[in-house]
């Protein structure tokens, strides 16, 4: 169902998908007067019981329901394969009794023991993942539900000796009956007994902890009122730390055991949390709104984070780096821990009504993050590391035919994992920088200090948001909000360049969608004139109409070449100058060059301009003249694309010897340790001939890096990864040295898991395959894709292209079973190297079979299957 914004509107059936206050007040006013369901009164049977969580149900539910509370008390055995007791008391203020009430668990009937509904037992009614409280003992205003159940395991995340939650968007049913829906906010109080060696840490603040009979009970006090998906606690074999940095204690669980990484990394940590938590406070004018500030490193995390509200969670390789360490990661933990604070205000104080808004927290606390770590990171590039992080991302999504606009519609939370991916996470931070330029930076400012201060501690949508923001600008937000927000693709640009005697006569610009629609994308960027010499002249377009002038330009010399989105802000594929590639690394504009860069792999993509070989000349070209680490990164990433995705097998044995020389030259000569581990990592990656193979083992062997280069365990195990997907001779033994040095047991099991997607026992590797049809061997996601990308290697394709079409087939079952983003991190790891038109054929005739598929998951296939698509056209 679409909803579209309406002034005023106080309809039923409009209020979730509005957020209006005033309305919702007038709608509450209503269903109190409604008469409580007694004898001769008859019950309406609701919104139908059906799977996941409806938007009807999730209506109903918003417009009867209120008060919400939870007592939940868990008792968490030693041994991982144990049940979980569980109790629970749900507290609610009912509006309307004549309706039966739908609690979310989505279990087996059988982990239910008993109900009690006011005090008077009831039969346990549980079907189509709802368990259903009978409107006969129900009543208008409180009521009280008592249930004794077995606690769900799906989202337990559980571990021989430490657990966690990861409730996000609809987990919370799966462990405990629950309202689960983002606007039916609650105060949870837990209880948790656990084993007596065992840490914890939840939502709300820890009343007390008591050791009895080899076990230990932690009692935390309500927490604030929060949504369900940010619902918390981890528990178990965990070192605990606290400091307190601007006033404010902050404790963290961790399981690190380097120590060298714990004293490179703790007070980072901490420090970047604090100053997070006082730009946001200054930025937006409300103090930190809860009462805790709290953190859990956890080995494999799914995400890089989560923002529970005072228990925020983080994978650990994120946080805890070491003497290896480049620019690049430690802005990326600046990043990641500024992301997650930002969220205490977006998303968490303020939350989306429905999720089919998960966007606006996501783009609100990626905005923040690069706002804070351009002050917070000594010598970052704020543009730059926008441009390398969000432009490639984003286009990864939006140049394929299963794009999808940032805006979602969205009938029944059990399909809202399928939302998350590049676009929220990568384009909506760029159609956000284009609406602060539009606006101005202090009108958009303000108007969301007033989005936050309006609905504080409770939800809204983009439409309220738009609507705040529309009244501080002249400008048409609602036809801007249109193109950018509620339709997927890009536009593609062309230029027309008119010079007489030397001078610029005329130049003008046009935009077409690619989908060749007759949208519009209207924006501001800057064209960079260049000439001889070094000088420059930048203008700036504003490009609101299909084909718009640049009267600046006109008068100007004729300039030896032109640089479109010189400044990395525009959207879409942007015209090359035929003579741009000769005078790339003379500019001086780190930003610039980055924008150059991306500009030259979307046409190379897109068939223009450029072919793969010329491009891949580029970069070997600019990576000895290149001295900015970020744009190091990004050349070295798109050369190994290339390399691997775009050339031959034949090609690249061909070119091998060439390349590898030439990057392990570039790596001697750059002076910056940063750059060079970047170079290394390259010269790792395409590693063909006996003799780089060899340098790389001995590299190992020894633990003797190149001369300026730090690696370190982590890097060691990637080396050792990487020689055994050659069938390096003695490949097992590498492998199963590498597990002797790894210390930490968290990283030991990892290794242990790889061992067999990378036997070179072909027999083994489908065994291997074979194994993760069973759930229970998917349960470590993150392991789970790193195997994916070495059996699907490039140099292991002719044996793992047989495992296609199981693949495939897999998926609705991982989308059920995995976290939000495991769907796409399965197909990516799985179709992400491969080339051939017999995998394409495997996608479309799997596409072809199943003409009803969950349209989502389609998108998604579509999504990780276009750089096949494109391999098709452009390996020639």
């Amino acid at each position: 169902m679409k909803f579209q914004y309406t002034t005023g509107a106080c309809a039923t059936a409009l209020l979730l998908n509005l957020g209006l206050a005033s309305c919702a007040k007038k709608l509450m006013v209503s269903a109190a007067a409604t008469p409580q369901a007694g004898p001769g009164t008859a019950a309406a049977a609701g919104p139908a019981v059906v799977p996941g969580v409806s938007l009807e149900l999730a209506q109903d539910r918003a417009r009867r329901i209120s008060r919400l509370g939870y007592d939940l008390h868990l008792t968490i055995p030693a041994g991982k394969a144990a049940p979980i007791a569980a109790t629970e008391t749900v507290r609610f203020q009912l509006a309307d009794a004549r309706q039966p009430v739908q609690l979310d668990f989505k279990e087996q009937t059988a982990n239910l023991k008993s109900v009690t509904v006011n005090g008077q037992p009831v039969a346990i009614d549980h079907h189509n993942e709802h368990l259903v409280l009978p409107a006969a003992s129900l009543q208008t205003g409180l009521n009280k539900v008592n249930i004794q159940f077995t606690a769900g395991n799906q989202s337990l995340n559980r571990s021989e000796d430490f657990l966690y939650t990861l409730l996000v968007p609809d987990r919370a049913r799966t462990v405990f009956p629950v309202f689960d829906q983002p606007n039916l906010k609650a105060s949870f109080t837990l209880t948790l007994d656990v084993p007596a060696d065992w840490e914890a840490l939840a939502n709300g603040p820890l009343l007390d902890s008591t050791v009895a009979a080899g076990n230990k009970t932690y009692r935390f006090a309500p927490s604030d009122t929060i949504s369900t998906y940010l619902f918390s606690f981890a528990a178990g074999k965990f070192t605990r730390l606290s400091r307190r940095l601007g006033g404010r204690e902050m404790q963290f669980l961790h399981r690190e055991t380097d120590q060298s990484k714990l004293r490179l990394s703790l007070d980072p940590i901490f420090q970047i949390h604090a100053d997070a938590l006082t730009f946001l406070q200054d930025y937006t004018g409300i103090p930190y709104p809860f009462r805790k500030f709290d953190f859990v490193a956890l080995p494999d995390f799914q995400y890089g984070g989560m923002e529970h509200v005072g228990a925020i969670d983080y994978k650990a390789s994120t946080l805890f780096l070491d003497e290896g360490a480049t620019q690049d990661q430690k802005i990326a933990r600046s990043n990641l821990i500024a992301h997650e604070t930002a969220h205490m205000w977006f998303g968490d104080l303020v939350t989306m009504q429905w999720f089919n808004d998960v966007w606006m927290k996501e783009v609100f606390a990626n905005f923040m993050a690069n706002k804070i770590t351009q002050v917070a990171v000594t010598g970052s590039n704020y543009d730059l590391k926008f441009v390398i992080d969000h432009y490639p991302a984003a286009y990864g999504v939006d140049r394929t035919s299963g794009a999808n606009p940032i805006r979602q519609e969205l009938d029944n939370l059990k399909d809202a994992g399928s939302l998350y991916g590049n676009i929220i996470y990568h384009k909506a931070p760029i159609m956000m920088r284009q609406l602060e330029r539009l606006m101005g930076e202090e009108p958009f400012r303000q108007g969301l200090q007033e989005y936050l201060r309006t609905y504080s501690f409770g939800n809204a949508t983009w439409p309220d948001l738009i609507q705040l923001l529309d009244a501080r600008t002249p400008a048409d937000l609602q036809a801007w909000n249109q193109v950018w927000v509620n339709q997927p693709g890009r536009p593609l640009f062309d230029y027309d360049l008119q010079t007489s005697n030397g001078k610029i006569t005329s130049l003008q610009l046009t935009q077409q969608a690619e989908d060749k629609s007759a949208r519009l994308w209207p924006q501001l960027f800057e064209v960079l004139l260049v000439y001889p010499g070094g000088r420059t002249k930048e203008l700036t377009v504003n490009m609101n109409q299909r084909q718009v002038s640049v009267p600046q330009a006109a008068g100007e010399p004729a300039p030896a070449y032109i640089l479109f989105n010189s400044t990395g802000l525009g959207y879409g594929v942007f015209p090359v100058d035929k003579q741009l590639t000769s005078g790339l690394t003379a500019l001086q504009n780190p930003v610039a060059r980055a924008a150059a860069y991306v500009n030259l792999y979307e046409n190379m993509l897109n068939g223009r301009s450029i072919a793969p070989q010329q491009l891949l000349a580029v970069c070997r070209q600019a990576l000895p003249k290149e001295k900015e680490e970020l744009n190091v990164k990004l050349l070295t990433g798109q050369l190994t694309d290339i390399f691997w995705k775009l050339l031959k097998p034949a090609e690249r044995v061909a070119l091998a010897p060439a390349l590898e020389k030439e990057l392990w030259q570039v790596l001697q000569q750059n002076p910056a340790p940063n750059a060079k581990k970047l170079l290394f990592k390259a010269y790792q990656s395409v590693a063909l001939t006996q003799e780089a193979q060899t340098r790389l083992y001995h590299i190992w062997d020894k633990q003797q890096a190149p001369a300026g280069v730090k690696l370190t365990e982590d890097d060691y195990t990637a080396l050792a990864l990487a020689l055994a997907v050659r069938d390096y001779p003695a490949a097992t033994p590498i492998l199963l040295r590498q597990l002797t040095r790894i210390q930490n047991p968290d990283r030991r099991k990892r290794m242990e898991f790889l061992l067999p997607a990378l036997s070179p026992d072909v027999p083994t590797r489908d065994a291997f395959f074979a194994s993760l049809a069973d759930e229970k061997n998917r349960e470590k996601e993150a392991w789970v894709t790193s195997a994916l990308a070495y059996l699907h290697h490039p140099l292991r394709a002719a044996t793992s292209e047989k495992y296609l079409p199981q693949s495939l087939a897999l998926l609705e079952e991982i989308q059920q079973t995995g976290d939000i983003f495991f769907p796409y991190s399965w197909l990516q790891a799985t179709l992400g190297s491969y080339q051939t038109p017999s995998a394409a054929r495997t996608v479309r005739d799997f596409l072809a079979a199943h003409p009803t598929y969950n349209p989502k998951l389609r998108a998604k296939l579509l999504q990780a299957a276009d750089d096949v698509f494109r391999a098709e056209k452009l390996v020639l």
